[in-house]
């Protein structure tokens, strides 16, 4: 998954990742059922590396999605997940933000749903929020969008040092892909709760996104907290890259099973 792995203080351009991208996989039905079934034993390690995860209680996973509407979040979140026990994943997603959150830092309300060891943690949008839309929109200034770069790194930096690790995923879909998914929900009544007449404002600074989103994972890539730029097109590769990048952030905490109990001797038990 290196290909897609933005280094530490390189600026990407979107424009020379291609949102179609399939890797190895032929853009055919042939390619496809081969990446899904990749895609599930993928997820059958995840469940494993999870039960290891909470059970030793030591470490924590916070997995940021953000992208452009109609991305994928809410399906990658549905899918690649779909393995897992319940009890040690938490999604937290955040819109605009309540008066009360107004009236802290804006990293306040973030702090308050990160994982507890143990856990996986799912940021459907996030902190990043704060340097996309306020900067598009221009409520904050560029000096401002800097000073929130460094407090996002700082306090990624806080969470590793204290056991969290984080995985970054832009979700890169085309501008003609979006269309096409907008169009799906206006055309299909079951999706049309879906719908929002602001995606369709929102749309037309795509070019203004784009470049957002290139400063933002530009300064925030990190060694230790990476920005990967996920091809989400084709839904089923986007699931599989996901996946892979997930499995290997949890395969690098190197955790195993934890010792039973002391002083207990399992040979000599019996249940009646």
């Amino acid at each position: 998954m290196n290909r897609y792995r933005i280094k530490p203080g390189c600026r990407p351009s979107l424009k020379r990742f291609d949102p179609g991208d399939t890797g190895s996989y032929k853009k055919n039905e042939a390619g496809k059922a081969k990446a899904k079934s990749a895609t599930a034993e993928l997820i059958t390690r995840l469940d494993q590396l999870q039960e290891r995860l909470y059970a030793n209680r030591t470490r924590a996973l916070l997995i940021i999605l953000q992208g452009m509407d109609t991305s994928g979040k809410d399906g990658t979140i549905k899918h690649v997940m779909s393995g897992i026990n319940p009890q040690g994943c938490r999604v937290a997603s955040f819109k605009a933000p309540s008066d009360k959150e107004l009236e802290q830092d804006f990293l306040w309300r973030i702090h308050q749903e990160v994982p507890p060891k143990g856990h996986i943690g799912i940021f459907n949008r996030s902190q990043y929020e704060d340097v996309l839309i306020t900067r598009v929109h221009g409520l904050v200034s560029k000096q401002v969008v800097t000073q929130r770069f460094n407090q996002i790194n700082e306090f990624e930096d806080l969470l590793i040092e204290n056991g969290t690790a984080i995985v970054k995923l832009f979700l890169h879909i085309s501008k003609d892909e979006q269309k096409e998914r907008l169009t799906e929900r206006i055309r299909h009544p079951e999706k049309r709760w879906k719908f929002n007449e602001g995606d369709l404002e929102e749309r037309k600074l795509w070019d203004e996104y784009m470049a957002a989103f290139e400063d933002l994972m530009g300064a925030t890539s990190t060694e230790r907290a990476p920005w990967y730029i996920v091809p989400a097109n084709r839904k089923w590769y986007r699931n599989l890259v996901v996946a892979e990048v997930v499995v290997q952030a949890l395969a690098a905490m190197n955790l195993s099973t934890p010792p039973a109990p002391e002083g207990i001797r399992f040979d000599q038990l019996t249940i009646e």
